[in-house]
């Protein structure tokens, strides 16, 4: 029953990492100002810059650490394995829904639009994902998210077992930094060919809220290990069983 349970459960969170992290990629070409009005200058005498991957990526790490508490380092890296193949399986089946000859039907119901180029330009300018970005995206993610997991469980042992709360957000901010660095340098400064004083700029806001992001999240961390374990009927989750 324990087992049963338990594998409901894992294949919940998987589902929910690969939707955030499916999403992530793509969403995240669009650059956003955050706090334009209330934060006087930006920070840094100019508003802040962020892409809106970071609304949902941040949340990747968080049921990656849940998964790591409960069912231990195997199941998370398989997590992030799976998450890996299934955001490169999304890449190509969204280059190839770009490529297939658009309907002359299709403008039928969008009259705004006009023909089938206007469509498919509308089309484009959503899904389009620059190489470069799913590059960096993709290298940024693969580090970050498995640096994650080994420094949780490095957390894990030096505390035998204790703080939950360190081992979360030692473990996020880490490998966040990590990932902000890689994805931003990659996109930003070689992609969009953006000045690196800017681009660093873009990496210290981002920073900024991710850290806020894993400082936020840690009564949810509690609550979900918490919930989990409940519905689970035990602490963990024997890693040779699973």
């Amino acid at each position: 029953m324990i087992q049963e349970r338990a594998e409901t459960a894992f294949s919940v969170l998987m589902a929910g990492f690969v939707v955030f992290l499916v999403l992530t990629n793509i969403i995240g070409v669009k650059l956003f100002l955050a706090f334009p009005e209330t934060l006087p200058c930006g920070f840094f005498g100019e508003p802040i810059t962020l892409t809106t991957g970071i609304l949902t990526y941040p949340f990747t790490f968080l049921i990656t650490d849940v998964v790591c508490e409960v069912y231990g380092r195997k199941r998370a890296s398989l997590m992030v394995a799976t998450g890996f193949v299934m955001s490169a399986l999304s890449l190509v089946l969204i280059q190839t829904a770009l490529v297939v000859p658009g309907s002359p039907v299709w403008p039928a119901g969008n009259p705004h639009y006009g023909t089938v180029a206007a469509m498919q330009q509308a089309y484009d300018s959503v899904f389009i994902l620059p190489g470069i970005l799913v590059v960096a995206s993709m290298s940024a993610y693969l580090v970050a998210q498995l640096m994650d997991v080994r420094l949780f469980h490095f957390w894990k042992r030096v505390t035998d077992g204790r703080h939950l709360w360190l081992r979360n957000n030692a473990s996020t901010m880490i490998s966040q930094f990590v990932d902000t660095i890689i994805v931003n340098s990659i996109f930003l400064g070689f992609g969009l060919g953006l000045p690196q004083v800017i681009v660093g700029k873009i990496i210290v806001a981002a920073y900024v809220f991710k850290l806020l992001m894993a400082a936020l999240d840690t009564p949810f961390i509690y609550l979900g290990v918490a919930l989990l374990r409940r519905y689970i009927g035990a602490d963990a989750v024997d890693e040779e069983l699973s």
